[in-house]
């Protein structure tokens, strides 16, 4: 199993040591940060929409396409109760001259991202202290 390490720079902010990058977090301001770098949440969106795109950029490498104009749009909604994603809605801009034959394909390909796949069979959490 990797480890990450979890750092505590000061403020509001916690970063994350992982596979050599660190990973900054930051509160905004209005939540008792600085606003120096995304949240944790922001950076969770954030991987669903990037993971969905390294899945549609492959899916169009690899039939050695064009990738020039892809781009993914993301929203996402919130339960008003408990402030938890309640939905997330990705539409999908293929490339100029991109082939409509492949579109139901490339869907299917950004459908495989492993952080979505991981969010439908949600892990067991195991949290300890001491």
């Amino acid at each position: 199993m990797d480890e990450m390490k979890v750092t505590f720079p000061g403020g509001k902010k916690v970063n994350a040591l992982w596979h050599g990058f660190e990973i900054a977090t930051d509160q905004p301001a209005g939540g008792g940060g600085e606003g120096s770098a995304p949240t944790p949440f922001d950076l969770f969106l954030a991987s669903l929409g990037t993971c969905a795109g390294i899945f549609a950029l492959g899916f169009i490498q690899s039939r050695g396409l064009s990738a020039e104009g892809l781009g993914i749009s993301a929203s996402f909604e919130r339960d008003p109760a408990t402030h938890l994603l309640s939905k997330a809605v990705m539409k999908i801009t293929p490339p100029k001259d991109f082939p409509a034959k492949y579109l139901p394909a490339l869907v299917k390909a950004a459908e495989q991202c492993l952080v979505k796949r991981t969010m439908d069979a949600a892990p067991k959490f195991e949290i300890t202290a001491g």
